[in-house]
């Protein structure tokens, strides 16, 4: 058997066992692409908060004793609020007109936090909680707070703390989630780039490339070889 049939049987083989995961590759990136990436992210569904307007004097909150370890003015629906961060405790809303520490965020606060900046037409269907110890896959992060999920498909996390839009999800954002699981191989976590299989398949499939590269000067030289002179047609012979 010579090199080049053994090189091509190598390539043949090589070329089944990575032509499912090269599929998945060219279609999951394909589909990953077919839309702008602010699209995807629903960049634009959430206006930027209004300037805060504070028509009373700025009371501190009134924290003595709590680890606080940032503090700062923001807006919310129902208007400026201090948002405490505590050591060990996440982060807190207080009044800036009488410094007391607000309750955590219910469900018809967090929906209220999100409609009040939302820049589309979809109505709120329902609002659930988000356990730190079990956050969805989508969110990606531990979070104790609301989920607010629109009738179009889309899904907003708000934190109950802060009162925070933490995240966005279209249902795009979903399949292009989806996709980039399958583009790295790893429908699970779907962060984990550098996993076993995507290793393992993109350097077989590295070394399919290699061997293509190996075997076309060998193949172009056989034909050459084969067809005499070059020209395509059988070997001349001389009848002097």
């Amino acid at each position: 058997m010579g090199v080049r049939t053994s090189l091509r049987r190598y390539h043949v083989w090589l070329g089944w066992l990575v032509g499912i995961p090269m599929l998945f590759w060219t279609v999951s990136g394909l589909v990953m692409v077919a839309k702008p990436i602010e699209e995807v992210r629903g960049t634009d569904l959430i206006a930027p908060p209004k300037p805060m307007q504070m028509l009373m004097p700025v009371v501190l909150p009134r924290v003595a004793g709590l680890p606080v370890t940032t503090l700062s003015l923001e807006p919310r629906a129902d208007g400026p609020r201090w948002e405490l961060d505590i050591a060990g405790a996440g982060s807190r809303l207080a009044d800036p007109t009488t410094g007391q520490l607000l309750p955590r965020l219910g469900a018809a606060d967090a929906a209220r936090e999100v409609m009040a900046r939302y820049t589309g037409t979809a109505k709120v269907v329902e609002t659930s909680r988000v356990d730190s110890n079990s956050p969805p896959l989508e969110l990606r992060r531990a979070m104790d707070g609301w989920r607010v999920r629109l009738d179009d498909g889309t899904h907003f996390y708000v934190d109950g703390g802060s009162g925070e839009i933490v995240a966005r999800r279209t249902k795009w954002w979903r399949v292009y989630d989806f996709m980039w699981g399958l583009h790295i191989m790893d429908l699970q976590g779907r962060e984990e780039t550098n996993n076993p299989w995507v290793v393992t398949f993109s350097a077989l499939a590295l070394g399919m490339v290699l061997l293509a590269l190996v075997l076309l000067p060998l193949t172009i030289k056989r034909k050459i070889n084969g067809n005499g002179n070059g020209n395509g047609g059988p070997p001349r012979i001389s009848s002097s």
